[in-house]
């Protein structure tokens, strides 16, 4: 009964995870967005992507990519850990030519009271990491969306996405992290950040922390945002982000409630 939404958006699975259900995704024609945070990159095979992304393609299903980002510094002003950085990002980027995604999702990872004292280092460095892993994925035309995650304001997303100044780099709205990390609210992103979203990563929370719960169980306004969306003829990418299985089927019967918007 989902298939008139599951076919325009995408559902989130780590990689490990999408092996172990891949049969629950193939019959349920749920297309991933395929998470490679934690030693998934160090650890699982070429065969063992290329397996994954031969069922979903025999399948007629599209998907996503995930790129990592736990303890990752793509702004990083050690040369050390920047090149580390800089090398995990890549190992997710060199998957864009086995699974041909409908784009990859990127933290930003600017915090005001990490970077703010070094702005503008901060920034020429970011800047540098994300033109070439743009340029990487512009080899085969597949946009590059830098999600909010502890930013409190469009500012850096809406300097960066200006300084790379390409139609494939472009904003992922992470409504959860809004509320629980901003503490604000969806008119404080859009409409600053429109003329690049590309793409919403949908889930709720009581703005205490990212709970990651089915839309409507939480404080976000879904009914504004997607009210702003039709009015703006804005069509990005959705990922919906369960952590569990309930929450994955009630996050898809809040879609449905939201269709008409959608």
């Amino acid at each position: 009964m989902y298939q008139h939404l599951t076919s325009r958006c995408f559902i989130n699975f780590p990689f490990r995870r999408l092996q172990q259900e891949l049969d629950f995704v193939l019959t349920h024609r749920f297309q991933p967005e395929i998470g490679l945070e934690g030693d998934t990159l160090y650890t699982a095979t070429t065969a063992e992507y290329q397996k994954v992304a031969r069922a979903l393609a025999e399948a007629g299903l599209g998907c996503t990519l995930h790129a990592p980002f736990f303890d990752l510094a793509p702004g990083a002003l050690d040369k050390n850990i920047l090149t580390a950085t800089r090398a995990k990002l890549g190992k997710a980027f060199d998957l864009i030519e086995i699974f041909r995604p409908a784009a990859v999702v990127c933290h930003l990872n600017y915090e005001e009271n990490k970077h703010g004292y070094k702005k503008e280092d901060w920034f020429n460095t970011s800047l540098t990491t994300w033109q070439e892993l743009l340029a990487q994925a512009a080899a085969y035309q597949v946009p590059l969306m830098l999600e909010n995650t502890y930013e409190t304001g469009p500012e850096q997303h809406e300097k960066m996405l200006a300084a790379l100044n390409s139609p494939l780099a472009r904003f992922c709205l992470d409504v959860g992290h809004v509320s629980a990390f901003a503490k604000n609210s969806w008119q404080d992103w859009l409409p600053a950040l429109a003329p690049w979203l590309g793409q919403l990563h949908l889930h709720d929370n009581q703005g205490d922390r990212d709970a990651h719960l089915a839309p409507g169980r939480g404080t976000f306004d879904f009914p504004g945002l997607f009210g702003y969306l039709k009015a703006q003829s804005l069509k990005p990418l959705v990922t919906l982000e369960p952590h569990t299985r309930d929450d994955l089927w009630e996050s898809l019967a809040a879609l449905v409630k939201l269709s008409a918007e959608f």
